[in-house]
């Protein structure tokens, strides 16, 4: 291991203002607008990102015209019943979403839609929680995420939660999954590519629910999976076919900043550049995109879990560069359109 090596905060690398600040690249394409469908905000120890946080990464020049706020199991309520403390953190949003609004920080819509949490295996019973979230959003709320990763071997975890295996298979959250489409609600899936047919039995019984795989299906290319990159990528192909022939299946393309994915950009001594990120990220982006089309595939920053490989002006020089020889009407849907599209955002 490289003595650059970061230090890991849990399975995420640390973020080094000193490091990234020694990588800086012109955005290309800096007017081309762009919906930003994944970040987080942090407030745990020696963790923290806020909106004004965020809003000095979108400084970096590229043309971000609104984001959605990923749940993070942060500011949720210290009291009251405990299936109703997640509503702390779309209040929490909802709040940042206010500064983004006001137009005072710029013209972009911070958090102009929000994904929280609700455990499904509440069954109906979720329902409750569902409308609560909805009243808490302001409008401005757009469906869940409940975090399914898991793998038997510790070192494959890329999740700062832990779920139990099979999470997608029991009946208790299929019930409460039924809760969703009602409600206009989508799902948004964070799974690694070992859970990827877990998935698909699960898009196959709710066909009429908008479906986003996160981070181009959690490859894992660390712990068990390292020295097998052309193996892991052949048999997540597969998986990522099958969930294609789904026409409510949508695909986040990034998250590839992180360790688990294994390309240990983080170990060199300068910050990897975007023509390094788009070498070893073109062929899952590429992939994805052949599969599911552009108008069903959207760029996302996973930030600031991703920013401890790369700063923000980077990544999406990288996703640019991997996007060069689409056209204007491709690139507009996987930097936007499809973003705005599935979680029903109106772009100023």
């Amino acid at each position: 291991m490289s003595t650059n090596a970061p230090p890991l905060r849990g399975p995420h690398l640390a973020v080094r203002p000193d490091w990234l600040a020694l990588r800086r690249e012109e955005a290309i394409e800096p007017d081309l607008p762009i919906v930003d469908p994944h970040h987080h905000f942090y407030d745990r120890p020696g963790v923290r990102y806020h909106v004004f946080d965020l809003l000095e990464d979108i400084a970096s020049g590229h043309n971000i015209r609104a984001t959605v706020y990923m749940e993070a199991r942060t500011m949720y309520r210290a009291d009251g019943p405990p299936e109703l403390r997640c509503i702390g953190e779309t209040e929490f949003v909802n709040g940042m979403a206010a500064l983004g609004a006001s137009g005072l920080y710029g013209p972009c819509r911070i958090c102009a839609g929000i994904i929280g949490f609700a455990d499904l295996r509440l069954g109906k019973r979720v329902g409750e929680v569902l409308d609560a979230q909805i009243a808490a959003g302001n409008g401005r709320f757009r469906g869940i995420r409940q975090i399914s990763a898991w793998h038997e071997d510790p070192q494959a975890n890329a999740s700062m939660s832990s779920a139990p295996g099979g999470l997608l298979m029991e009946p208790a959250l299929r019930e409460g999954f039924a809760e969703l489409t009602p409600r206009g609600l989508s799902f948004d899936a964070w799974l690694y590519h070992t859970q990827l047919e877990e998935l698909r039995d699960l898009v196959h019984a709710f066909p009429d629910t908008t479906v986003v795989v996160n981070h181009v299906g959690g490859v894992i290319g660390v712990g068990p999976y390292a020295g097998r990159r052309d193996e892991v990528f052949s048999a997540w192909k597969d998986s990522m076919a099958a969930l294609a022939r789904y026409p409510n299946v949508n695909v986040k393309l990034g998250g590839l900043g992180m360790r688990m994915f294994g390309f240990e950009v983080h170990n060199g001594a300068l910050p990897p550049s975007s023509e390094q990120l788009a070498t070893a990220w073109r062929p899952y982006v590429e992939t994805c995109i052949e599969l599911f089309g552009p108008h069903r595939c959207m760029f996302e920053s996973n930030f600031p879990v991703d920013k401890g490989a790369c700063s923000y002006g980077v990544l999406w020089n990288a996703f640019k560069r991997i996007a060069k020889d689409y056209t204007a009407g491709e690139k507009a849907a996987l930097f936007c359109g499809t973003a705005a599209r599935v979680y029903r955002i109106d772009v100023p």
